[in-house]
């Protein structure tokens, strides 16, 4: 399924990086789940998928639970549901807020066209085959709707491996409230009480290193390499 920010395309360079070393008896957990686009990727039964938004986290637990998307939302029906959320399953207005959206976005306007304007898409469709796709990959994980600074109070085994994909700063298109200060401490005490946490970002503070980066077309930042449409993902650890 689309969603913003998420990892699909480099999923495949960053899940061997995350992994690497990981122990049989040692749990995966990502604070910022969103499309699952990583998380299906990565081996094991002990896995936590979290994240802050209610209708997204509802849509995968039932998707776990055998739930099958709709195959074609109408421009109608996309507008009925978005401003009338209460009268629908929660886990149909994640997919429709999210599958049915333009780029992703929640509620980001409906999509019917691809970038071009001039060929028509089923983007319902498209989100319910890759909603299902990754259904199976999916059965074991638990899912968990809290705010990441939540988790390591309620949710976090012992000397987790955590990977962050937050809203990205300096970027257009996410919450303006997201306070990216307060994330960096919490990666850092994460990391101090004996946990393993990576994060993407394009930035980040000068006590973190840069263990991974690559230039990936992207409409949401600044370009750094003075190319239009162009962005540095980085992955980044605490090396204090």
């Amino acid at each position: 399924m689309r969603y913003m920010g998420g990892k699909h395309k480099l999923s495949k360079a960053i899940v061997p990086i995350i992994t690497a070393g990981m122990k049989p008896e040692q749990w995966y957990v990502e604070p910022f789940c969103g499309g699952c686009n990583v998380i299906d990727k990565v081996p094991g039964h002990r896995r936590i998928a979290a994240d802050n938004h209610y209708y997204l986290i509802s849509m995968w637990q039932a998707v776990k639970r055998g739930w099958i998307p709709p195959n074609t939302v109408t421009e109608a029906e996309y507008g009925h549901i978005k401003d009338n959320p209460g009268q629908y399953d929660p886990a149909l207005v994640g997919f429709v807020g999210f599958g049915c959206s333009w780029g992703g976005k929640w509620w980001g306007g409906y999509a019917r066209t691809d970038r071009t304007g001039k060929k028509s898409r089923n983007y319902a469709g498209e989100a319910c085959r890759s909603v299902l796709a990754k259904a199976p990959l999916l059965v074991d994980v638990r899912f968990v709707c809290n705010k990441y600074w939540n988790l390591g109070r309620i949710y976090l085994p012992r000397n987790s491996r955590i990977y962050c994909d937050p809203p990205y700063a300096a970027t257009t298109g996410y919450n303006s409230d997201f306070d990216h200060e307060l994330f960096w401490k919490w990666v850092r005490n994460m990391t101090i009480v004996g946990h393993e946490v990576y994060v993407s970002e394009y930035t980040a503070p000068e006590d973190f290193d840069c263990i991974w980066e690559k230039s990936v077309a992207n409409n949401l930042a600044k370009p750094e390499d003075g190319r239009s449409g162009k962005a540095i993902e980085r992955l980044f650890i605490y090396g204090g």
